[in-house]
C-alpha cells in the first residue's frame, strides 16, 4: 500500500504521544519527599505534601486516560474506523452539509460518551479526595447536557456554514471562511459572559461595600474605566479561585470567583484586579485576538491547498484513513478536514510554543503592572495564596514548562516582582 498521508499521520499520532509521556516523566523527576528550601516560605510540611499527593494522582489519571485515548485512537485509524462511519453517514444522506454535521456529531457524541466514567472519576473521586470538587451529581449532568446542545448549536451552525462555503466558493473557500470565524470570534469576546456563562454559572455585580470601593478606586487612580465587575459562583463547582478579565469597549468586564474574594485580602484583590488591568493596558488581549485571527487563518489557506474538490492531493487525504487495510473512500469535506488536522498538528505544536512564550511574556507584563501599581507584596501574596490553595506544582520541569505552560512558574513570578521598588 502506497500511502504516504496514512504513515504520516500514523507516526504523528504515536510520536504526540510519546512526546506527551517523556515530558510528563520529566516532570516526575522534580518531584520530592522533602520540602525544598526554596519552597518554605510557601509551603509547610503538611501543604507540600499534599501538593505532591495530588500531582501523582493527577499525573496517574493523565497517563491512564491518554494511554487509553491513545490506543483507541490507533486501533480506530489503523483499521479504517474513520471511513466506516463515512460509509454509515453515507447511507442516510448524499448532502454534503448533512453528512458533515451527522460525521461529526456521531464522532464527537460517542467520543463524550466514552470520556463520562473518566471526567466522573475526575470529578467525584480524585478532586473529592483532596477537597475540591462542590459538583453535585444533577450539576454535573446538566453540564453535559448544555455542553451538548451548545456543540449542536453553535458547532453545528458554524460547520454547516463552512461547509456551504466550501461547495459554493472554490479557490476563494478559505477567505470566506475566515471571515466567519473571524465574525464567531469577536462575537464570542464580546457576549461570551452575557450569553454562555449564565448558562452554566450564576454571575451578579460586585455589591457595593469596601471591595468595590476600593476597586472602583483603584480603577480610577489608573484611568481605567469599570463599570462592569461581577462574581461568579465559582464554588458551585469548584473550591479552586481564579479571576479573568474578559470583553472589549464598553463591553469589557472583570469576574471574580466568589472563592478568590473569601481567600483573599482587599489589597490582594485589588492586586488580581490590576494584573487583569494589566492586560488591557498592555493591549494583551487585542494582541491575542489579532493572532488568534491570522493563526486561522494561516490553517484555512493550508486546508484549502489540501482538500480542493477532485484533486489528487484531496482525493489521497482522504484515502489516508483507509487504515492498513486500504478501504475505498470517497473524497469528502469532512474527511479531508479530519485528516488534515492531524496532519496540521506539528505545525500546530510548533505555533502553540511561540503563543506560549508570548502569553509568559505578557504575564510578566501584567504582573509588573500590578506591581508597581498596587504594590509587589499583596501581588506576591496573592499568588502564593492561589497557588498553595490549588494545590500548583511549584517545581516544574523547564521542559515541560516549555511545551506546556501559559504562565512562568510562581517562583519566576515573585523574583520577577521582588525586583520592583516602589
Amino acid at each position: 500500500m502506497s500511502q504516504p498521508f496514512f504513515y504520516i499521520i500514523l507516526g504523528i499520532l504515536i510520536l504526540d504521544f510519546l512526546l506527551e509521556r517523556f515530558l510528563e516523566w520529566l516532570n516526575t523527576t522534580c518531584w520530592s519527599d522533602a520540602l525544598p528550601a526554596e519552597l518554605t516560605c510557601i509551603y509547610d510540611d503538611a501543604q507540600y505534601h499534599k501538593s505532591q499527593q495530588y500531582l501523582k494522582h493527577k499525573q496517574k489519571y493523565s497517563l491512564v486516560v491518554d494511554t487509553l485515548t491513545f490506543l483507541v485512537m490507533l486501533t480506530f485509524f489503523s483499521l479504517g474506523g474513520f471511513t466506516k462511519v463515512d460509509e454509515l453517514v453515507r447511507q442516510w444522506t448524499e448532502n454534503t452539509i448533512l453528512m458533515s454535521l451527522l460525521y461529526f456529531g456521531i464522532l464527537g457524541f460517542v467520543s463524550s460518551i466514552i470520556a463520562i466514567p473518566f471526567d466522573i472519576y475526575a470529578v467525584f473521586i480524585l478532586e473529592e479526595k483532596f477537597g475540591f470538587n462542590t459538583t453535585t451529581p444533577k450539576t454535573f449532568i446538566m453540564d453535559k447536557l448544555k455542553g451538548w446542545l451548545l456543540g449542536l448549536l453553535f458547532g453545528g451552525g458554524i460547520l454547516a456554514l463552512i461547509v456551504w462555503i466550501y461547495t459554493v466558493s472554490g479557490n476563494w473557500f478559505w477567505l470566506l471562511a475566515w471571515g466567519v470565524f473571524a465574525l464567531f470570534m469577536i462575537f464570542m469576546i464580546l457576549f461570551y459572559s452575557n450569553i454562555i456563562v449564565p448558562l452554566f454559572n450564576r454571575q451578579v455585580p460586585l455589591e457595593p461595600g469596601p471591595l468595590r470601593t476600593v476597586i472602583e478606586t483603584f480603577a480610577d487612580q489608573v484611568g481605567f474605566k469599570l463599570n462592569n465587575i461581577f462574581v461568579i459562583d465559582g464554588s458551585k463547582r469548584s473550591k479552586k479561585a481564579n479571576a479573568y478579565f474578559t470583553g472589549l469597549g464598553s463591553k469589557k468586564r472583570i469576574v471574580l470567583y466568589d472563592t478568590l474574594i473569601n481567600g483573599h485580602t482587599k489589597e490582594e484583590l485589588v492586586a488580581v484586579l490590576a494584573h487583569e488591568i494589566g492586560h488591557y493596558k498592555k493591549k494583551h488581549t487585542l494582541q491575542g485576538l489579532v493572532i488568534s485571527l491570522l493563526q486561522a487563518g494561516l490553517l484555512l489557506f493550508i486546508l484549502s491547498l489540501f482538500i480542493r474538490p477532485a484533486t489528487p492531493l484531496a482525493q489521497q487525504l482522504c484515502q489516508s484513513l483507509g487504515g492498513f487495510a486500504a478501504i475505498p473512500v470517497k473524497q469528502s469535506f469532512h474527511l479531508g478536514i479530519l485528516a488534515f488536522g492531524i496532519l496540521y498538528s506539528p505545525l500546530s505544536l510548533v505555533l502553540g510554543l511561540i503563543m506560549n512564550i508570548l502569553s509568559r511574556k505578557n504575564e510578566y507584563e501584567a504582573d509588573r503592572y500590578a506591581g508597581e501599581m498596587a504594590g509587589p507584596v499583596p501581588m506576591m501574596e496573592a499568588l502564593k495564596k492561589l497557588s498553595v490553595n490549588n494545590l500548583s506544582n511549584l517545581r516544574p520541569h523547564p521542559a515541560y514548562v516549555f511545551f506546556h505552560y501559559s504562565h512562568p512558574t510562581l517562583l519566576q513570578r515573585l523574583n520577577a516582582l521582588k525586583k520592583i521598588s516602589l
